[in-house]
Order: structure tokens, then C-alpha cells, then sequence
């Protein structure tokens, strides 16, 4: 097998006259001030009920797959293997919840390949999801690795967001647009001379984030949720090495779907990573110079 590194992966015009159509026929000018504060609080309030609060929303997910080869040959070989992965999530959001996981795959194939080689490429388990409860800040997600399930609970964790100004239509949707930035780390995989290295390293991405001001609802794609004052509709995550774009928006949702996930046994973000490194390990000792990589959610 030839040595591979792998680095992973409208507004909503309301008539305004309606309201306080009938006001202007009022006889009594002392409760004129009166009538025209309880009109004022009618039309917020009809304005507030137009807004969207629950829905469901499909994406495209389009993830760049980095794989360098160090051989003779390295760059043809490279120069076969795809460049980007492209899969499709859901989003189901109300009563403060929302509920993300992957959509019904077309085609259940996940191994790539070219040059004689193939790599098996994880995206998660059918079953994996990630619910948030934006009034407590709590969010559980439930992931499969290798036919084990693990329930990881964690927090909502928002990021420090600017403003541009900038603004577009998004699916008939006014949308603006923030910016913010993201430390993470990753495990990085080097094999040369047949001796696998793994080692863990930080990035920090620019995110670019396009939200609806018009569906007052904090949630987004993957993790990305709780973050802005309305629903991500298209993103961009460390300058095009993951981008997600809504492609379809219904305004009505079957929230009895939006539940949190349960398992016997609980795990922190840090007791998972910890879990997973172990099973790669594992899967490398066994599969000698199989490589296999994962792509993250």
C-alpha cells in the first residue's frame, strides 16, 4: 500500500393600515392616545406571529478531502483521488429545540479510490444527531463508531460574532451576514516507511455565516447551533474546506421528532475523543496498511 497522510477533513411586508383601520372611526378624542398604544401592540404582535418559528431545512454539505501521498508517484496518485466529498443534513427546529442529522442517503457507497489504492471514508452512522435545547444551552449528540454507541452531552458554546453589514437573498429569505473565528484541534495521520504517527494539532478557521433575519430561530448546520438572533442558512468554515448551503426551507416541522438522544452510559467531549483515538489505534493495528479515515459531521 502505498503511504498516505490524510488531514481531515422576504421579509414579510405586513399591512400596517390594517390594524388601526378601525381606530380612525373612534368619536373619542380623549382615548385617541390610548387606542393608538393598544393598535401599536396589536401590529407587534401580528408581525411577531408572522415570524417563522419552527421548520425544517435540508442542506448540501461539500467537505474538501485533503489526502497527500509520499511516494515517487505521489502526485499522480493524489491527482486521481477526489477532491471533495458532497452529503445532504436536515435540520429540524421549534419550541426552542432543534434536532440535525444526516438525510436519507442515494447512495450508501462510502469508499473512494484511484491509482490502485482505496480508502473507506466514515460519515457517521443514519442514527448519529445532535440535539440542542437553546433555553437550557445544553446539547447532546449521539454518535456511532464502529458499531459502538456513544451519547456525548456538552454544551451550547456561541462564538464572538461581527456584524458586516452585508446583506443577500437566500430561498426568498433576507439574510446578513457574520463572521467569526474557531479554535479546534484535530488528530493529523503521517505513515511513512510503514510506521503510522499520529499527533494532534490546533487550527483556528475563519467562519463566514449567512443568517435569516426573518426566522428568529438560533440554529444552524452541524455544530454550529445557538450561535446568531436567526436560522443559518449558508456557511463557510476555514475558508472553503467546508462550506453548507440550504437547499430547500419548510415552514412546518414535525417537532415530536425533536428528541433529546438516551443511552446507558453518558460520555464528555473529552472522554469521547479519548474513546476514539483508542478504536483508531485498535483499527490500524488490525487493518496493517488499510487505511481508513473519517469525515467528520
Amino acid at each position: 500500500m502505498t503511504p498516505l497522510t490524510f488531514i481531515n477533513l422576504n421579509e414579510r411586508w405586513l399591512n400596517s393600515t390594517e390594524p388601526f383601520l378601525p381606530l380612525v372611526l373612534m368619536k373619542k378624542p380623549g382615548n385617541m392616545r390610548k387606542i393608538f398604544i393598544a393598535g401599536c401592540v396589536l401590529f407587534t404582535a401580528h408581525f411577531v406571529q408572522a415570524q417563522q418559528k419552527e421548520g425544517k431545512v435540508t442542506y448540501e454539505r461539500v467537505s474538501k478531502i485533503q489526502i497527500r501521498i509520499n511516494s515517487d508517484n505521489g502526485e499522480a496518485l493524489e491527482n486521481m483521488l477526489p477532491k471533495t466529498r458532497t452529503d445532504n443534513f436536515e435540520l429540524t427546529f421549534g419550541n426552542n429545540q432543534s434536532l440535525w442529522k444526516q438525510a436519507e442517503k442515494e447512495n450508501d457507497d462510502d469508499n473512494i479510490g484511484g491509482g490502485g489504492m482505496q480508502i473507506r471514508v466514515f460519515t457517521g452512522s443514519s442514527d448519529d444527531a445532535l440535539y440542542c435545547n437553546f433555553e437550557t444551552g445544553k446539547r447532546t449528540d449521539q454518535r456511532e463508531m464502529f458499531e459502538k454507541k456513544f451519547i456525548i452531552d456538552d454544551s451550547v458554546r456561541p462564538l464572538k460574532w461581527k456584524m458586516t453589514g452585508e446583506t443577500k437573498t437566500i430561498l426568498n429569505h433576507n439574510c446578513m451576514k457574520a463572521t467569526a473565528s474557531q479554535t479546534n484541534t484535530r488528530m493529523q495521520m503521517n505513515m511513512e516507511n510503514g510506521k503510522m504517527e499520529r499527533k494532534e494539532v490546533t487550527d483556528t478557521s475563519n467562519i463566514v455565516a449567512w443568517f435569516a433575519s426573518d426566522i428568529p430561530v438560533s440554529a444552524g448546520p452541524a455544530e454550529f447551533q445557538g450561535q446568531l438572533p436567526g436560522l443559518i442558512l449558508e456557511m463557510d468554515v476555514a475558508d472553503g474546506r467546508q462550506t453548507f448551503r440550504a437547499t430547500e426551507i419548510s415552514a412546518k416541522a414535525d417537532l415530536a421528532t425533536i428528541k433529546e438522544p438516551t443511552g446507558k452510559k453518558h460520555y464528555t467531549r473529552e472522554e469521547f475523543r479519548s474513546e476514539v483515538n483508542k478504536m483508531m489505534e485498535e483499527m490500524q493495528k488490525n487493518n496493517g496498511g488499510n487505511m481508513q479515515f473519517r469525515v467528520r459531521n
